[in-house]
């Protein structure tokens, strides 16, 4: 079994490489050489974060001045989407720099830079690249997260989820979102009964993180979802009611027991 190498120290130098290789064939003025060793020289001692800033910030300074330019070189490296369900921090760990780069730097660009972030959590993740977007001009942000509710792909509509979770891990807040989690709940509306278990694990979290803060209007949401018919994943609403189903949260386990004979409904009239 190969030994554990921490995340942090893929953002050396051979990355810097390997990035160089890849920009090179579409960008001839790049100066490689210039952008390796100044990675090389700064992301020493640093840990994961300031690692991928340091990489950011080369690519920030050895790309094109103008924003969409050096942008669109960059979404030229991305390579091919990730047709699985994960590996979105291992094979696609090498893009977390080039997300930063529009996290960092896109803000006066919003809509390439929301284009940007679709595409590149295809194969890594946009999830926190796009939460400075989500607070910037969230009414904005939502209209687009909106519109990739019915994405094929099921990394674009994990986004729409994982990108609004309130207590995302390693995440800053998104203001907006937290003093008005009824632009939370009309996302998820919709992801209730999504296909994909990926889709659905985001969901159930994000429904958890609610009930930690608004539990009784979860609890009447998923009610009213009821009361509309609306198709629901027994095992989503199971999850993401975990943490008052633990607390023995007497409402809470009232409505598990609803969703369950709702879906059994469902069930047995599809099959007469």
């Amino acid at each position: 079994m190969a030994a554990y190498t921490p995340l942090k120290f893929y953002f050396d130098q051979r990355l810097a490489e390997r990035l160089s290789r890849l920009i090179e064939r579409h960008d001839s003025h790049f100066n490689s050489k210039s952008f390796i060793a100044y990675v090389a020289k700064n992301v020493e001692d640093k840990e994961l974060k300031a690692r991928v800033d340091v990489i950011a910030t080369a690519l920030q300074n050895h790309l094109p001045a103008d924003y969409e330019r050096a942008l669109s070189i960059l979404l030229q490296i991305l390579g091919p989407e990730n047709e699985t369900e994960e590996g979105m921090f291992t094979n696609g760990y090498f893009l977390m720099p080039v997300a930063y780069f529009v996290e960092k730097y896109g803000h006066h660009h919003f809509h390439a830079s929301m284009l940007a972030l679709m595409e590149i959590t295809k194969r890594h993740t946009s999830e926190y690249a796009i939460r400075p977007y989500l607070e910037l001009d969230t009414d904005r942000a939502i209209a687009y997260l909106q519109s990739w509710i019915t994405d094929s792909n099921p990394h674009v509509r994990r986004l729409v989820s994982e990108g609004t979770r309130p207590r995302l891990p390693w995440a800053k807040r998104i203001e907006p979102l937290q003093n008005d989690p009824g632009y939370n709940l009309h996302l998820l509306e919709q992801l209730l009964d999504d296909p994909s278990a990926y889709v659905q694990k985001s969901v159930a979290n994000h429904i958890n993180d609610l009930t930690k803060d608004h539990p009784q209007l979860v609890i009447n949401w998923l009610e009213t979802c009821l009361a509309d018919r609306r198709q629901v994943n027994e095992r989503i609403i199971k999850h993401g009611l975990r943490t008052l189903i633990k607390q023995e949260e007497n409402k809470a386990v009232q409505l598990l027991a609803r969703v369950n004979g709702f879906v059994k409904q469902r069930k047995e009239e599809k099959s007469r």
